[in-house]
């Protein structure tokens, strides 16, 4: 049994970042090997010194949306939170709902004085529920102006600048939270990645309830992990796959990348659109990626067993202890980790 306490570690709680730094690529940068575990302690601009001319870098364009928003229920004007999770189609959501007990079949709330409102008309397990949603006009105007940046919980800053939590590259709209590990790269160093012939390609996965649900089970197989949708293209998938014929390192830039990489492999990539439950795990053999940039993930997520299975569990808890030493950033603003 792999036991969801192996993947456990001690978190100092002002380690966990609570704003982004003012210069995105001047975070830290902690580079481990995969196979020696030797660590090394760097800024994120220096990621340039370890891609090599041939590399492809693979990033995630997802867009996050307003997707928190606050209302009232029609009869009673009790408070109700929705945070939307993923479009199901025909203007339903599937959301998570707070207080989940004052919601049931065909509650309305209304938000902004009834610009828009939802209608459940499915009640699930753990505070998940569907939403029909109610409006005029065009939705991603309305999320803009009544929705709030979906931020973790464990961050309690307003955020001042809300781009600050989207890729400078984010594209199509559809995320509850940000491909975080994007976060860190400029338009400048990504002209400079160019600049030295590395190559670099999109894909989409709109990141849900995976990503947000933590793993409650002591024996990691009990843990259902949520379905995401991702995207590849037919240019990606030639890109990558050329990669592949010629021994080009295909790099992950996110948790959420290396799980539609790997999702997406079977004998080579394929120009497809789908939902993915890949959950990664110590045992797992990496199909598609050589390497991967990421941020330091939450004790005992599925995220830290993502890492463990590329880099090895003793590595990654050894690298998060000397973070931890180091005073490093932690999560979603905080420092980063190439694993090579």
């Amino acid at each position: 049994m792999i036991k969801t306490s192996d993947f456990d570690y001690y978190l100092p709680e002002e380690l966990i970042a609570q704003t982004p730094l003012k210069d995105r690529s001047a975070s830290r940068l902690m580079v481990l090997d995969k196979t020696t575990g030797e660590i090394s302690h760097r800024h994120f601009y220096d990621i340039i010194d370890y891609l090599n001319e041939n590399d492809v870098l693979v990033l995630n364009n997802t867009k996050v949306i307003p997707a928190r928003l606050h209302g009232v229920k029609e009869d009673t004007k009790a408070h109700i939170e929705l945070l939307l999770l993923k479009d199901l189609g025909d203007d339903t959501w599937e959301c998570l709902v707070k207080p989940q007990r004052r919601v049931k079949l065909d509650t309305i709330v209304s938000f902004g004085d009834g610009i828009l409102k939802a209608k459940c008309v499915k009640v699930d397990e753990a505070g998940v529920s569907q939403f029909k949603l109610i409006y005029k006009g065009i939705l991603v105007e309305i999320l803009d102006k009544l929705g709030e940046m979906p931020l973790p919980p464990y961050i309690h800053e307003q955020l001042e600048d809300k781009n600050r939590y989207q890729t400078v590259y984010a594209k199509f709209a559809g995320s509850a939270a940000a491909p975080t590990a994007g976060l860190h790269f400029t338009n400048e160093l990504l002209n400079k990645i160019k600049e030295k012939n590395v190559t670099i390609c999109y894909v989409t996965l709109h990141v849900g309830l995976g990503t947000f649900r933590p793993v409650n089970e002591e024996n990691i197989l009990e843990h259902k992990m949520h379905s995401e949708y991702y995207i590849m293209s037919e240019e990606t998938a030639n890109i990558l796959n050329e990669a592949k014929k010629n021994g080009k390192r295909i790099i992950a830039v996110g948790t959420t990348s290396t799980r539609t990489l790997e999702a997406n492999y079977d004998n080579g990539f394929h120009a497809k659109s789908e939902e993915t439950s890949i959950f990664i795990y110590p045992g797992y053999k990496f199909k598609a990626i050589d390497a991967l940039i990421t941020n330091f993930h939450l004790p005992k997520s599925t995220l830290v067993m993502l890492v463990s299975a590329l880099a090895g569990r003793e590595n990654i808890l050894n690298a998060y202890n000397e973070a931890v030493k180091e005073k490093y950033r932690f999560f979603s603003f905080g420092d980063a980790m190439f694993i090579k």
